[in-house]
């Protein structure tokens, strides 16, 4: 019997950075030794990630969700909207559906699409999935 199932969203802008987050997030269950059931959604961007969120939780299937994105700053401040509306809607959808829902959605001051950058926040979002993946495990082993 699974212990766990978890739903893990993961934004399609910059795919090949945010992968690494469900990369991390993976290895981290495995490591954990516990029977943990992912199913992955994709969505085009962060901004789709929180109604995801919302009807994901209303289904009752998933003990927890997890959303990764990487919102860029383009030279403008969208960026910023786009970051701060993900997150509040994450946490709006955690609210109503009382399913616990994790945030893997980063918002770099500095990012260009070179092979420095994309080296070191590949390896950013590993270690930041790996981190979700300990905060869904605490937060399910919580006696209530």
């Amino acid at each position: 019997m699974t212990d766990l199932t978890i739903a893990f969203i993961r934004a399609r802008w910059h795919a090949d950075i945010v992968d690494r987050a469900h990369e991390g997030f993976m290895a981290a269950m495995a490591e954990s030794g516990r029977d943990v059931a992912v199913k992955v959604y994709d969505v085009p961007g962060a901004f789709e990630m929180p109604l995801l969120a919302k009807r994901l939780g209303e289904t009752g299937r998933f003990d927890a969700i997890v959303g990764a994105a990487l919102v860029v700053d383009g030279g403008i401040y969208r960026h910023d909207f786009v970051a701060q509306a993900v997150v509040t809607g994450l946490m709006d959808a955690q609210m109503t559906t009382g399913v616990p829902t994790f945030s893997v959605s980063l918002t770099p001051h500095q990012f260009q699409e070179t092979a420095s950058h994309e080296a070191f926040f590949g390896a950013h979002f590993v270690g930041k999935g790996r981190e979700a993946a300990a905060a869904v495990l605490a937060i399910a082993d919580l006696e209530l």
